[in-house]
Formats: C-alpha cells, structure tokens, sequence
C-alpha cells in the first residue's frame, strides 16, 4: 500500500500540520514531517482535512434495483462526496431482512472497496409492517447488524414498535423509526399549506410526522431503548425530540442537507426532482432545523441518498418518484447552510457528518481526530472554491439532484479510506485499483 504525506492540511481545530499515511494508519502527524521514499506527496495547504464522513441514511438499491444504484456505484458517489462509511437502507429486492441478504450487501461493500458498507436490517419481514424480521440473526450474522429500519415505511403498529425497542436492546442496537402517518399522508405530494392548496397538490401534513415521533420517544422512554429519527423536517418534530431529550429518553435525530437548504418554493416548477419524502418545508422549518442541529437537539446530518433512474423523475410531479442522490453534495450543501451562515465551525462538521453517526451506528475506525495509529479514513476539502453544481459530479448510476445548475461552495479534492485513496486531485479513482487496494488489505490484516 503506497505511504502518502499530506502537507499542511488545516485540521477541524484550526491548527495547521503535516499527516503521514502508512500501513492504513496515521503513522505521524506534526510540522515539517520528510516523505519516505517512494511516497505520495500532496500538497494541502489551503485544505480542510475532516475525518472520513459517515452517511447513517444510504440507499444502494442493490440487490433488486440495480437499474438506479448498485453497491460499487453508489459507494463511488459516496467517496466523491469525501464519504469514507455508509449505512445501507434495507428496502431492497429481496429486503434485508436476513442474515444472508445483509451479508451479501456487506461483502459488495467490501469488494468494492470504496467505502466500509454496514448494512441496515428490516424492522419487519417485507418491510409489511406485520410481523418482526429476523433481528437476532442479523444482529449475530457477519455483518453485525446494530441498526434497524423500514425507511420508506413507517412501523406504525405501536406494538411491533415496542417489540422492536424491547429486542434491539438487548444488544445494544438502535430502531431508526421514518416518522409517517400512512393515513395522514395518503397520496400526499408536498408539505400541507397555502402554496399545497395554491399549486392543487394534496398537503403533507407536518403533524403526520411530528405524532409519529412522540409516540415513539415514549415507547423508547417506556422501554429504556435507543431510538433515532430519521430525516427529521418540520420545526414541531424539533421541539419534541429537544423535550424528550430534556426528559432524559435516549433518542437521536438526523436532518438530511436538502432539508437545510432547499423550501417548498421550489415545487412552483413542478420539477420532479424536488419531491422528496418527507417533502421540502417552509423557511420557519429550515431555520428550526438549522437551530436544532446548532444547539445539539438533531445529532446529525445524512443524506437520505435516493438514487432513481430518469423515467421516474421526467414525469408528472404527481406519477414521480419520491427521493434525490445527495452523496456527492452533501458536504457543500451543508457548508452553504451551516459554516458559510457563521452557525457552524469544521470541528462541528466532523462531529454532524463523522464522530456522531459512526458512534450511533457503533461504528469503529471511521471517527477520529487524527492520532496516530488512527485508521487513515479522512477527506481533504477545498472550502475556498466555488462552481455550477452539474452532472459531472454525479459518480453514481442515478442524476436526479436537485443541485443542479446551483452555485455550490467546496470541492472535495482528496479522499482515503482505510489509508488509500479513493479520490485523488477531484477525481475519483479507478475501481480497479480502489479494489486491488482493499484486497490487499485485508490480506495484510
């Protein structure tokens, strides 16, 4: 594995030095550090150098969709993005709702090279909602399992909700509940308002989700179990997690960078792209959102990554698929709505986008502040640049961003996993030679 040296790369902190990578691992860090022979140079003054991202929400969509995203293409798109880790949803074909199918997802992952994949299990079998999946063995598989999820659905049944916190428990996993009232939202098309009525589109209520998750931080208060909320959006939903969290209950909550940034204004064009589950809301919600992540109550940023391919988004608003890729944008997206506004610093970016979500996904190596000895998962970003976000770069199957033709700051230049790169000089690296690499590290480990 070739060593690297990266010179001069400003750390989360502020403070400026020297990262030697070698065998996988920071081997050394400090001012003025000499290259081995035969290493790697990269000159990295002016860079921010942030642990590798951890995206707790991914959809990889295989096996069974490969038409939208494969295993190998969407963690491409997630080393574009400086991404080093994801966790995948399990809404698949056949679902992931047993051992064999989370395995299979995980050892892709691992072919691939990429990115370290952990697979998210089902909370129920199908995700039907009917009866709980295979918990225990997903949990015990190879893959060892600690999230659980029907993303795309909702556990509406309270008391397979229950059974569900009562058995993750016991191994110290986490239900990652999508908070939808099915019959609130039925045929739902975008957020419930003046503009819904105005454009004729049937309203998303925000009480749909904002019942769900109080519901739910009861049930994980009753149980004593951890709970966590996926792509949270209405300024409600912040105020019930901020009291349960005053309450002592053990929840999380993530917002997607879509959520932070884009509003319901956008559906005017009744361009496809902009439909998304749970729909884009009002400025009063981004502000409440943006609040929430500042003051601690939302834990952490993931992107909801939901690739599709072009004809179900060219299509009519009402015929289209819910979901956009946001991989690739996620860390200009939130360097617009957080660290450009003045709310945020890189040292609370490292924590939304890397420490948090690895450690509720109890995921080890991929949330560090650069020790040495640390596994080399980092990214190297560009924060000064600026450019028309565009397909180019998109490095998954699927285009359906809704960034594009947008000015975006930040660039990913450079991105390790595991102490190779995946991303060199804003290109991602050849598949072929991202996989030789990480065969030859676990041949090495």
């Amino acid at each position: 594995m070739t060593t690297t040296l990266i010179n001069g790369a400003t750390l989360p902190d502020g403070t400026t030095t020297d990262l030697l990578i070698a065998d996988g691992v920071i081997a050394e860090r400090g001012a003025g550090l000499t290259a081995p022979a035969g290493a790697r140079v990269l000159d990295a003054a002016g860079l921010v150098a942030l642990p590798g991202l951890v995206d707790l929400h991914t959809h990889l969509r295989e096996p069974g969709f490969e038409q939208s995203e494969t295993v190998l293409s969407g963690t491409r798109a997630a080393a574009a993005g400086g991404f080093t880790a994801v966790f995948a949803m399990a809404n698949t074909m056949p679902v992931s709702d047993t051992a064999g199918v989370v395995e299979q997802v995980q050892a892709l992952g691992d072919a691939a090279g990429y990115a370290t994949v952990r697979p998210i299990g089902a909370v129920t079998v199908g995700l039907a909602g009917e009866r709980l999946s295979e918990i225990g063995a997903m949990a015990n598989s190879r893959a060892g399992v600690r999230v659980f999820s029907d993303d795309g659905k909702c556990v509406h049944d309270s008391l397979l909700m229950r059974r569900a916190l009562e058995y993750v428990k016991t191994f110290d996993g986490v239900v990652a509940q999508h908070a939808q009232d099915p019959r609130l939202t039925e045929n739902a098309q975008m957020n419930e308002g003046a503009l819904s009525s105005e454009l004729g589109l049937k309203g998303w209520p925000a009480v749909a989700e904002e019942s769900i998750i109080a519901r739910d931080v009861l049930l994980a208060e009753h149980v004593g179990a951890r709970l966590h909320i996926c792509h949270l959006s209405t300024a409600g939903s912040v105020d019930v997690v901020r009291w349960a969290k005053a309450r002592g209950i053990e929840v999380t909550a993530e917002v997607t960078p879509h959520h932070l940034l884009l509003t319901e204004e956008l559906i005017r064009s009744y361009d496809a792209r902009y439909k998304v589950n749970p729909p884009l809301r009002r400025d009063d919600d981004v502000r409440a959102l943006r609040e929430g992540l500042v003051d601690g109550t939302i834990d952490i940023v993931a992107t909801d990554h939901a690739p599709h391919p072009e004809e179900s988004k060219d299509c009519e608003w009402d015929h289209a698929s819910f979901g956009m890729v946001g991989l690739e944008s996620a860390l200009s997206v939130v360097q617009a709505s957080m660290v450009d506004t003045g709310l945020f610093g890189w040292a609370d970016v490292a924590r939304v986008l890397s420490h948090t979500p690895a450690a509720i996904g109890r995921l080890e190596g991929h949330s560090h502040s650069f020790e040495i000895g640390a596994s080399a998962n980092l990214v190297l970003l560009d924060p000064a640049s600026s450019s028309t976000f565009s397909i180019d770069r998109l490095a998954g199957k699927s285009h359906n961003s809704p960034y594009l033709g947008m000015t975006l700051p930040g660039s990913v230049r450079h991105t390790f996993h595991r102490g190779y790169p995946t991303v060199l000089d804003g290109v991602v690296v050849e598949a072929s030679e991202v996989a030789a690499a990480a065969l030859a590290g676990v041949s090495r480990g």
